[in-house]
């Protein structure tokens, strides 16, 4: 008798991730009835001081997208945990990590991440002051890599997504952001591969604005390519 040839579980998870594209819920069971469990961790730098704002609804808009059995998700408020500004004290390019520790527990979590997604509101033309002081502190992966020769600064790849909101439309934020964080990536094995803006908060947002299931697909199609490449099946 011919032996059946085993299930890719992957094919199942991109299927699935189609399902859910359509309204449909469908997770992570093969034929032979056993389930994979895959947990992957997403890391959000929100950068808001309105829990209930835009930047709060737009983000949650994209997490809906993330199956809660495929996903963890850590999220930091730098406005309510503000990070110190970078002194440029020279410490990280003697030795590995900051003179500042306060950022440490962002830094452990970040080298576990999958995908980081940074949701935050537009402040002249940039990010806010809280953000910008965390990508500020950045610097100790520069100094690792070409200081110190570390190769990468950062070991585990991951994407990251950029979610911004302004108040009026205006596409220069959007480039200088997408500037920012892509300078600063270029050290830590991240790479910017998305970015979503909704303009024109200052009149008003409405409930079923498109941009929230732009968000959401966004989150599914990252899930699906996520799942695919952790099982190997892809160069």
């Amino acid at each position: 008798q011919r032996e059946t040839p085993p299930v890719k579980e992957s094919a199942l998870y991109v299927l699935c991730a189609a399902d859910r594209l359509n309204g449909f819920d469908l997770l992570g069971t093969a034929v032979t009835g056993k389930e994979e469990k895959m947990v992957n961790k997403a890391l959000v730098l929100f950068a808001s001081p309105h829990a209930d704002g835009p930047t709060h609804r737009l983000l949650d808009a994209f997490l809906s997208g993330l199956s809660p059995e495929r996903w963890t998700v850590e999220t930091r408020n730098v406005c309510k945990e503000p990070a110190a500004p970078c002194m440029a004290c020279g410490y990280c390019k003697r030795a590995d990590g900051c003179a500042l520790h306060d950022l440490d527990g962002f830094d452990a979590a970040l080298r576990e991440s999958d995908l980081l997604v940074i949701a935050s509101p537009v402040y002249n033309l940039t990010f806010p002051a809280q953000l910008k002081s965390v990508l500020d502190r950045f610097q100790r992966y520069f100094e690792a890599r070409f200081e110190r020769g570390v190769r990468p600064a950062i070991v585990k790849p991951r994407r990251a997504v950029l979610l911004l909101t302004m108040g009026r439309h205006d596409p220069l934020p959007v480039e200088i952001c997408e500037k920012t964080l892509r300078q600063s990536f270029s050290v830590m094995n991240t790479h910017l591969t998305g970015t979503l803006c909704l303009p024109d908060t200052d009149g008003g947002i409405a409930a079923e604005h498109p941009i929230f299931e732009k968000a959401r697909r966004m989150a599914i199609e990252i899930e699906a390519e996520t799942c695919y490449n952790n099982l190997n099946l892809c160069d």
